[in-house]
């Protein structure tokens, strides 16, 4: 029978995070001890990620040993030398001639208009998340790359709502699959019952303006001053199913769905929509279906990342509504 677990229950990962609340950004980070065979598939228009080439199925390399999600665009990215460095300590990594080379992929959100938009993950940040890997008790919400997360900004941050990242895993028979997201959506986040969970408010105070609406009648100048551009949901999924690191870039694909479904508008040319796809191994599994346990488990996490959120940085949170 299909049941919720916790994402503590995958063997085989570790996540942590660290946040600057004060400065409205964060970082979390999944990290694979024994190396994970992983993924990745980009469907948004303006991704900020670091060493995501090595996860095409024509790179040599077939694990990863860490990957980093960030808050600070481009500039969080730093982060990722901070989990190198933890990584490198415990001689966990590549190893190589000349010693022992970590693999850290890293993916980021553009969150600067929520708090001090020149605060930005740095190494000392992404070595503290590693750190915290070692207690494995990820928190939903205002936490790690999560802290400055927003989500309805077609007609800028004024209208805007506060989101965080999201958790939830699933189990069937013994085949697991868990996801982390954080949705920093420029689009609104639906329930299953297809109405508006968080997003893009009305000018007049009335309930929410229907972002997918908005963006087919009047279309999108990316690089407006409004702020419009300011997005990207990124997260990860994580299987104790054996695969290889083709098959994980399917399941990536598949776990994707769950973001079409809870996200609308999705994968714009202002989002940086990315999602990564780890096998921890020790479970035959059928791909298709582990595909589907993570994209139900994607499309749960991107509506408790709104569901937990807190209000910050004069962001109203869903449960202030």
């Amino acid at each position: 029978m299909l049941h919720r677990i916790d994402i503590k229950e995958i063997k085989g990962i570790r996540i942590g995070h660290a946040e600057d609340t004060c400065g409205g950004t964060g970082c979390t980070v999944c990290i694979a001890p024994g190396g994970a065979p992983c993924g990745i598939d980009v469907r948004g228009g303006g991704p900020a990620s670091r060493e995501t080439e090595l996860l095409k199925p024509t790179a040599a390399a077939e694990c990863v040993h860490a990957v980093i999600l960030c808050g600070g665009s481009a500039f969080g990215l730093a982060a990722a030398d901070g989990v190198m460095k933890y990584l490198k300590e415990r001689d966990i990594g590549f190893e190589t001639a000349y010693g022992i080379v970590p693999l850290v992929a890293a993916s980021s959100v553009f969150d600067l208009p929520c708090g001090d938009s020149t605060a930005y993950p740095d190494s000392s940040m992404g070595y503290k998340a590693a750190v915290a890997s070692e207690m494995n008790d990820p928190r939903e919400g205002n936490f790690g790359a999560g802290t400055g997360a927003t989500v309805g900004k077609m007609h800028g941050a004024e209208f805007a709502m506060k989101s965080g990242q999201g958790i939830y895993a699933l189990q069937h028979g013994d085949v697991q699959a868990g996801a982390l997201v954080v949705v920093n959506a420029l689009g609104d986040v639906y329930d299953e019952k297809n109405t508006v969970l968080a997003g893009m408010r009305r000018a007049d105070g009335g309930g929410f303006a229907d972002s997918s609406r908005c963006l087919a009648e009047e279309g999108l100048h990316v690089w407006d001053k409004n702020g419009a551009a300011a997005n990207t949901t990124i997260g990860f999924v994580v299987t104790n199913g054996i695969f290889t690191k083709t098959e994980m870039n399917k399941i990536a694909a598949l776990a994707s769905n769950g973001l079409a479904r809870s996200i609308r508008p999705v994968n714009t040319t202002a989002d940086g929509d990315s999602l990564y796809a780890l096998s921890t191994g020790g479970t035959k599994a059928d791909l298709n279906q582990v595909g589907e346990l993570a994209a139900l488990a994607v499309e749960k996490a991107v509506r408790r990342a709104v569901l937990t959120a807190q209000a910050a940085h004069g962001f109203a949170a869903l449960r202030d509504l």
